[in-house]
């Protein structure tokens, strides 16, 4: 499931960082995002909040001259990389919704 978000890689930099606890919580969780920035966290915390199984989502830019965003869920009763990942799948559903809407919209304008 999320392993294979944890994989991503760029430029031989962990895409997503999984930050450790002193004690082990798969239901509270902060995930450090490398090279994004408030769009991408906004988007994420919206579609973590949606989630029933989400208690809290929030996130924040550490400094403005870092490139990262660390975004913090907890949940009631499923793992947090879990809605993570089902909030990733959303997000680039949406996405792949709009791209459409938008090459239907320039094909008709194009036939017309």
């Amino acid at each position: 499931e999320y392993k294979s978000y944890l994989s991503m890689e760029r430029e031989e930099t962990n895409k997503i960082e999984v930050v450790e606890s002193s004690i082990p919580d798969d239901f509270c969780t902060t995930v450090v995002l490398y090279n994004e920035d408030h769009t991408l966290g906004n988007v994420l915390r919206h579609m973590l909040i949606k989630n029933k199984d989400v208690e809290f989502a929030g996130y924040s830019v550490p400094h403005p001259s870092e490139n990262k965003i660390n975004l913090r869920i907890q949940t009631y009763d499923k793992p947090c990389l879990t809605v993570l990942c089902k909030a990733l799948d959303e997000t680039t559903d949406v996405c792949d919704h709009v791209l459409s809407t938008i090459d239907d919209a320039e094909e008709d304008f194009d036939n017309s």
